[in-house]
């Protein structure tokens, strides 16, 4: 049996899906899986509202997911795809993880991580910005267009 590969691409799209599930259900649309060895072991998508919880962020759901998939705290052999580039919260949890890689697809020009001077990530992690920027930034557009 042949072990199928997949690239960033198809697991950013699936990324995609946790984002319009969000968007669906009123979310700001975020989502996110974390792959270990080319599989999804988590998937989660902004849950801000629905849980009255301002850290219910897809990036913190995912990564907890993760670590009870893989019983235990360190994602450095793991990498997180996430539509909207993380902010300074998810960064910090980022970096106590130690995700080995980032992969983001919009860059949020208010809140995100890369504005802080100091890098808040693992020195070890591995990132990757701009993966379907596009689709990430056109259903966040959508979305804030629609509260207006």
């Amino acid at each position: 049996m042949e072990l199928s590969v997949h690239s960033d691409e198809h697991f950013m799209k699936q990324a995609l899906k946790q984002a319009n599930i969000a968007f669906e259900k009123g979310e700001v649309p975020v989502g996110a899986v974390v792959v270990a060895e080319n599989r999804i072991i988590a998937r989660a998508h902004n849950m801000t509202e629905q849980l009255t919880d301002v850290t219910a962020h897809a990036e913190m759901l995912a990564i907890t997911a993760a670590f009870d998939a893989i019983g235990g705290k360190y994602l450095n052999e793991c990498t997180l795809y996430v539509t909207l580039e993380p902010c300074n919260m998810c960064a910090g949890a980022l970096y106590w993880a130690q995700l080995g890689k980032l992969v983001f697809g919009a860059s949020d020009q208010k809140r995100g991580f890369t504005l802080n001077p100091k890098n808040l990530l693992h020195p070890r992690t591995e990132v990757v910005r701009g993966l379907l920027e596009n689709q990430s930034e056109s259903l966040l557009k959508q979305f804030f267009a629609q509260l207006r």
